[in-house]
């Protein structure tokens, strides 16, 4: 990611008034993630945001009870961790196949939120990362309970015992007829 769009991104954040936890690696150009915050940034967000340059334990994280929401790069690994969780997630695509797996799982699947991009030179805005988060966010919001009840019904479906075998199962049962015929 380039400074800009990584100052971007940390001061939607900001914006959101939430707390919050974000990981990733510095910008292009930059060794750490302090030499390409926002300026007054840490002041400004002390005590309720945290940026992370490291390594983190995302899965122990993310399972935690206070996590409300994930925001997601769309990558298909990560994705397919957040769908078996109870959070809401936030489609923050930046390049390639990211962008085909956000709109399968925000248009199409409807588990997600995906942040607006600028019309004017198509990458997110610190205002579309906030009004994404604060969509998922919102208890009453007709977009968050759709996600919530899409997300939850995906979750149940692909937790079933049972599933994996089932499709193996069904795949062997055709090779046997075919030759049968």
């Amino acid at each position: 990611m380039k400074k800009d769009q990584f100052q971007e991104l940390l001061l939607g954040f900001e914006l959101i008034g939430l707390p919050f936890l974000v990981a990733l690696k510095p910008p292009i150009g930059h060794d750490t993630i302090e030499s390409a915050l926002p300026e007054g940034f840490e002041e400004r967000v002390e005590g309720r945001g945290f940026v992370d340059g490291g390594w983190v334990q995302q899965q122990l994280i993310l399972n935690h009870p206070s996590v409300g929401c994930f925001v997601t790069h769309c990558g298909l690994s990560l994705l397919s961790e957040a769908r078996m969780t109870d959070y809401q997630l936030v489609l923050l695509t930046y390049v390639g196949d990211q962008i085909i797996n956000a709109r399968l799982m925000g248009k199409d699947l409807k588990v997600g939120v995906e942040v607006e991009k600028s019309e004017e030179d198509g990458f997110f805005t610190r205002e579309g990362v906030c009004r994404a988060v604060k969509t998922v966010m919102d208890e009453i919001s007709e977009v968050s309970k759709q996600v919530k009840e899409n997300h939850a019904k995906h979750t149940k479906f692909l937790m079933k015992q049972g599933l994996e075998s089932s499709y193996i199962d069904g795949f062997v049962q055709n090779l046997h007829d075919l030759l049968k015929t």
